[in-house]
């Protein structure tokens, strides 16, 4: 199944997540661990610019999006962590409180 999540970014804080999504990249092997945890076949994201600011576009692809969510909050790998971190800094509000405009796709 594919999810597609939108979020608005702080403007002030795009260059800080795209410097992180870079860091992903070059952190492969952590994150193919945490895509085993998480039933994740592939993920991507892409920040788009808008008239209303910068939005982060995050495709996932996964076997069972309940067992990923559960991994994720139980996670104890560091990459999780700072994933975490990031995502609250970089984005418009909390993660609860963000907008998630999610399509399910089969």
């Amino acid at each position: 199944m594919l999810h597609i999540n939108i979020y608005p970014i702080r403007k002030e804080k795009e260059s800080r997540l795209r410097a992180w999504l870079s860091e992903l990249n070059n952190r492969a092997d952590e994150v193919r661990q945490t895509f085993a945890d998480e039933s994740v076949r592939a993920e991507q994201a892409y920040i788009v610019s808008t008239s209303d600011g910068p939005l982060l576009i995050y495709a996932i692809e996964a076997e069972n999006f309940e067992q990923g969510a559960k991994a994720y909050a139980s996670s104890t790998h560091p990459i999780d962590a700072q994933h975490k971190e990031i995502k609250l800094e970089c984005l418009e509000a909390r993660l609860d409180q963000l907008p998630d405009y999610s399509v399910a796709m089969p």
